[in-house]
């Protein structure tokens, strides 16, 4: 073959050759474009929205809300949103409240976001995907009649049908939109009365994930509006409530704790003073049933509890756990057990407490046992030693206490504390009263009412006639080796008003003095009886002492006493 033939160029190669930088133009220029029609999309979507006006929607918007809360919705205006999903805003959102229930609106929020669902914009059915409030404002309003404000608005959702919402496609009921708020503040009315208490920075959702029940959670942070509480630790509450024709019979399943609440900001927030406690609290409930009868269980645990003013060897650590039955909307509970340490425990049983509360807005109709299998002494010492400081460190006790206590409602004057105390093996062991222990033995603390007449009759009883056996207590008299031949007797009684004790018998004071040393509140103004001339050896003594509570304690000589702390407490006035 010629050279100059094996040269030629094949035409179809030469075309193809010249034709691909022309596609690659094209294709570049297809790009562009493309790119900047969706620029141009994007800021006519950025732009144009505020100039297309929507207020003849907003009438229609707030009538569609209004049916679904039963309650009339007002708006100032409404403005169209397309990034960066569509959607409306909702400005000045205002739901107002039942007459019966005040006039205060029961949810304002200056901004309210509502976001479309994607095939709302090929449909005829508009759905939001998005509910959001901006720091919104929401009223919770009870009646003395127990009736909540937010009942109807509950009930009346309940009658809309509505498909879950995580739903992928449309149906032929609407899909609940997933409702949140960010910023919320709660408020709690007693009638037409704002209480104090409410919940801040609270951030709330609320769904549908099947067609029957709503899942709802909440943070929050308890406050208190009339005065300055800083940290009160961060309540968080999540479960489901069910649909159902009237409140009673809405099924709930919730969990709350309320956790990392110091107990002196917890008790500023409760009654608005500081207890002088300190410690951390943490409390938990979980709900079960319905809103007219569940079962409710609740939990609380205190760590390094203590009074403020100072620190004892062995701070408080409780954990107790309560079982009962709620009924009446919350209102009454009954069968409540509680257990320290909670049932099921390793721990050695400490308190057992059975209760009921009949209306939990009248407290003094509550009844309760209290009952122990035995306590060791030193335990009740220890929750001494927190409580005061005046009791030594060094002093400790052995010894076991078992008893139970009932307190039973009545008029004011008449309600009262009936039981019996029961302390055996009681030594005390303190520095000052020398090396051995002393010996106290076994004693009891009981009511009037739970000593049968024959024990009566022929046990002492000091002043018994003096005040109603209610909420009345008597000291059997308990031998106390003071340095005598015979051991000296101490005897007393407690009431509402006060206490009185009754001490007799040989002793030798400074070792009286040195008990007193040991448990303060016993030696508080025995100076005022003791010997000019104090010796080494035994005297007899016959003295009495009576502390109205809050007051200061007197000793004086047994025949000059008053006959009952109550008169004591009156003869100061």
């Amino acid at each position: 073959m010629p050279p100059s033939s094996m040269q030629q160029t094949d035409p179809t190669h030469a075309s193809d050759d010249q034709s691909t930088p022309r596609r690659a133009r094209r294709s570049r220029v297809r790009r562009f474009v493309l790119v900047y029609y969706v620029i141009f999309a994007l800021i006519l979507l950025a732009l144009v929205p505020p100039y297309i006006s929507v207020n003849r929607y907003q009438r229609r918007i707030a009538t569609s809300i209004s049916q679904s809360l039963g309650r009339p919705v007002h708006l100032d205006s409404v403005t169209l949103n397309m990034l960066p999903l569509p959607g409306f805003t909702l400005n000045n959102f205002v739901v107002s409240e039942d007459p019966a229930f005040g006039t205060e609106p029961v949810i304002r929020a200056n901004t309210v976001r509502a976001t479309l669902r994607l095939s709302s914009l090929w449909t005829r059915r508009v759905e939001f995907s998005t509910i959001s409030f901006t720091e919104p404002s929401v009223n919770l309003v009870h009646l003395a009649n127990g009736k909540w404000n937010l009942e109807t608005i509950l009930t009346q959702a309940a009658r809309i049908e509505a498909a879950p919402t995580a739903q992928r496609s449309a149906g032929p009921a609407p899909r609940f939109p997933y409702i949140e708020a960010t910023g919320a503040r709660l408020n709690l009315k007693l009638d037409q009365e704002k209480i104090p208490l409410s919940l801040t920075d609270a951030n709330f959702a609320l769904w549908l994930p099947s067609p029957q029940e709503w899942h709802l959670r909440l943070e929050a942070h308890p406050a208190r509006t009339d005065s300055n509480v800083s940290d009160t630790g961060t309540l968080q509450l999540e479960g489901t409530l069910g649909r159902a024709a009237s409140l009673s019979q809405v099924a709930i399943a919730m969990q709350a704790d309320w956790r990392n609440a110091p107990l002196g900001e917890a008790s500023r927030l409760l009654f608005n003073h500081d207890a002088g406690l300190r410690g951390d609290l943490t409390l938990s409930a979980k709900v079960h049933g319905t809103v007219g009868k569940s079962s409710v269980e609740t939990r609380m645990i205190l760590n390094a509890g203590r009074r403020a003013d100072f620190v004892p060897q062995h701070p408080l650590s409780l954990d107790m756990q309560c079982l009962g039955t709620a009924s009446n909307a919350f209102h009454s509970f009954t069968d409540i057990s509680c257990s320290w340490p909670p049932a099921g425990s390793s721990a050695t049983p400490t308190l057992t407490v059975a209760a009921t509360l009949a209306d939990v807005r009248n407290p003094l109709s509550t009844t309760a046992d209290i009952s122990t299998p035995g306590i060791p002494a030193q335990t009740i010492l220890d929750w001494a030693q927190i409580a005061s400081s005046r009791f030594p460190q060094a002093t400790t006790a052995s010894g076991t206490i078992t008893g139970n206590l009932q307190y039973r409602p009545g008029l004011a004057s008449e309600s009262s504390w009936t039981g019996i105390i029961h302390v055996s093996d009681l030594a005390l062991h303190n520095p000052s009263l020398g090396s051995a222990p002393l010996l106290l033995g076994t004693t009891t603390l009981e009511s009037p009412a739970a000593t049968p007449p024959a024990l009566a009759r022929n046990r002492r009883q000091p002043h018994a006639a003096s005040s109603p056996a209610g909420s009345t207590f008597l000291l059997t008299p308990i031998s106390l080796p003071l340095g005598g031949k015979d051991p000296a007797t101490l005897d007393g009684r407690i009431d509402s008003s006060g206490y009185s004790l009754h001490l007799s018998g040989m002793v030798v004071f400074s070792r009286l003095q040195a008990l007193g040393a040991a448990l303060p509140q016993l030696g508080d103004g025995l100076n005022n009886v003791a010997p000019s001339n104090p010796t080494s050896s035994p005297v007899r003594i016959d003295i009495s002492a009576v502390r109205p509570w809050g007051g200061p304690q007197t000793w004086q000589e047994a025949s000059a006493r008053p006959t009952t702390a109550t008169h004591a407490h009156h003869s100061k006035r």
